[in-house]
């Protein structure tokens, strides 16, 4: 599609409500907003293959803050706040005066002065990471409504407990380039299976933000997993009806190898047990350290019993055509390369490398155009306003 098209496709949207507003949850927000995010994203990364700036704040800051390790996301957010024109500050709990007694709602004061987006990723405590920024959200608000501050800096959800907004719709805009449209993803089979891990404590928010948007597309959605390895059942549910609503399915299996079997797109990927998470939780709020180590080596035990489920080349010859789209939102566990056993074969890898980089370039505009979507009122008025003003972002 052109530049142009894009803009068509935004002004038949109804999108009013992401405007000064946070993305917390995909399933938060309704169908259109997620076209005009997917469609934004688009048009910003055509204004950069153009060389054509897309800033559109003169100054300000990009907070992030994550509470656990990232590369891409870390970046992606980076990269988001650097093309609309935003600095950026990685907010080091570890550094703050948190360990002196500054509470949360002091330091989501402090650090917002002048910013105008906080990225926040909690994804590793089940009942924690959502709630955190919903209440860091409510804070900067009251900041806002006190006088505090100049300008109420909206919330982007890098990761949480519960869903990866920005991971799952960067997967999708992958998705609806290899296929041609976002109509096209409807009656395709998405497997989203469980695959051996060495390591533990994988967060759920990734098969969990699959089945809640891949549902709303009219996929017929499969999420595979050994018996114990459960999601949460109200994303469970959210899955459901969303089914229901687009015309697809939502199934359930103990068996890979059923999953997979005509499969027009796979997604073989760790987590951890829900249960098992719940549990860790609890003991992390008692202070139940040894009880968390204890935790771990069993989990680890659990999972070596399972080293079958993993994505080899007889399994993808079982997939539609034999060819079907291979997804991972990175690092993969990679079999004779990053671990012994892991949750694919390099070979099958190696195959799918340029296609997974490619889905992970998505991430940074997928993130702006979240940015945009919140900050700008008129999006497809500004957006042209970019592209006309043909202001070079390098003078080559």
């Amino acid at each position: 599609m052109a530049f142009k098209d894009y803009l068509q496709a935004l002004k038949k949207l109804e999108y009013q409500n992401l405007f000064e507003n946070d993305f917390f949850l995909t399933w938060d927000k309704s169908d259109d907003e997620l076209k005009a995010i997917f469609a934004v994203a688009e048009a910003l990364r055509a204004l950069r293959t153009n060389n054509k700036s897309a800033k559109i704040f003169d100054s300000g800051l990009g907070i992030s803050l994550f509470r656990d390790n990232s590369t891409r996301t870390r970046f992606s957010f980076a990269s988001a706040c650097n093309l609309l024109g935003l600095e950026v500050q990685d907010f080091d709990e570890g550094k703050s005066q948190q360990a002196h007694g500054e509470t949360v709602k002091e330091t989501a004061n402090m650090i917002s002065f002048m910013a105008d987006v906080i990225g926040i990723r909690d994804d590793m405590y089940i009942g924690k990471g959502h709630t955190y920024q919903k209440a860091f959200a409510d804070y900067v608000n009251e900041g806002y409504q006190d006088g505090v501050l100049e300008q109420r800096p909206i919330i982007v959800n890098l990761q949480c407990d519960i869903d990866h907004p920005t991971q799952i719709m960067s997967d999708t805009l992958h998705i609806i380039n290899e296929m041609g449209g976002i109509e096209n993803i409807k009656g395709k089979k998405i497997a989203m299976t469980w695959a051996y891990s060495p390591s533990y404590g994988k967060p759920l928010s990734v098969p969990q933000g699959a089945i809640g948007l891949f549902t709303r597309l009219g996929a017929e959605v499969v999420l595979a997993h050994p018996e114990g390895y459960e999601v949460m059942a109200e994303v469970e549910e959210i899955a459901k009806k969303n089914a229901i609503a687009s015309g697809g399915s939502f199934t359930k299996t103990n068996d890979m190898t059923e999953a997979f079997k005509d499969a027009d797109i796979v997604y073989p990927k760790s987590w951890a047990p829900f249960a098992a998470m719940e549990k860790r939780t609890a003991f992390y709020g008692e202070g139940k350290f040894d009880e968390i180590d204890k935790l771990e080596k069993e989990l680890l035990k659990q999972n070596a019993k399972h080293k079958d489920w993993t994505c080899t080349e007889a399994l993808m010859a079982t997939t539609k055509d034999g060819n079907a789209l291979y997804l991972h939102c990175l690092p993969a566990d990679i079999t004779g390369v990053s671990c012994a056993e892991g949750e694919v074969d390099a070979s099958v890898f190696d195959r799918y490398r340029v296609p997974l980089y490619k889905e992970a370039s998505y991430k940074p505009y997928i993130i702006a155009a979240m940015i945009f979507m919140q900050k700008i009122k008129n999006p497809a008025e500004k957006l042209q306003e970019l592209w006309d003003q043909d202001q070079k972002r390098l003078d080559k």
